[in-house]
């Protein structure tokens, strides 16, 4: 039996981004450059995507939830996540500076990434500790330290903050607020 993952359309389609993203301009980018590239028609991108953006969220997502959904099996800690996370950053450092400076800048995408973290944090401890709902004052510190960590990131990102990704990953884990600690083992 064949075990061979076939391709969905979404991938093909964030794939030719991707693709023309390591040469040109986001901003510069069109549906058509998308469709062209892959050999599909604009109907085909929009019926999965309702603009350029939304696929560009939808990647994002995508490889995140690739990481987040090791933690917690065959050994795979908190801290690991932030160190694959790092790693993910750093290979596609160009496509996502490309991002920061051609979209509508990197307060949007920050916005973005905060909350798609902020969710993925959440849930996590949700998960892990059994709980239906986080109490508020935690809910603080999630966002603090999320906030805070991607804004970081960005700054790593876009060449204003120099060190390593590894670096920047040990200073990640020991920001962590102690009252998140207990959940993140």
């Amino acid at each position: 039996m064949n075990n061979m993952k076939r391709k969905t359309t979404k991938e093909i389609l964030t794939e030719s981004f991707r693709e023309i993203a390591e040469i040109k301009p986001i901003n510069k980018i069109t549906v058509r450059d998308i469709t062209d590239n892959c050999g599909y028609s604009p109907a085909t991108f929009y019926r999965h995507f309702k603009d350029k953006y939304e696929l560009i969220a939808c990647d994002y997502v995508t490889r995140i939830e690739e990481i987040t959904a090791k933690v917690g099996t065959d050994g795979y800690k908190w801290s690991d996540t932030l160190y694959d996370g790092m790693r993910y950053f750093e290979e596609n450092k160009s496509y996502i500076r490309n991002l920061l400076l051609n979209t509508s800048g990197i307060d949007a995408f920050s916005r973005n990434l905060a909350e798609t973290n902020t969710s993925k944090f959440t849930g996590y401890i949700m998960k892990t500790s059994g709980m239906n709902e986080i109490p508020p004052d935690l809910a603080i510190y999630i966002r603090i330290y999320v906030y805070g960590t991607v804004q970081m990131l960005c700054q790593w990102l876009t060449g204003e903050l120099r060190c390593t990704s590894g670096h920047l990953a040990e200073l990640f884990e020991n920001a962590l607020p102690e009252p998140l600690r207990k959940y993140m083992k």
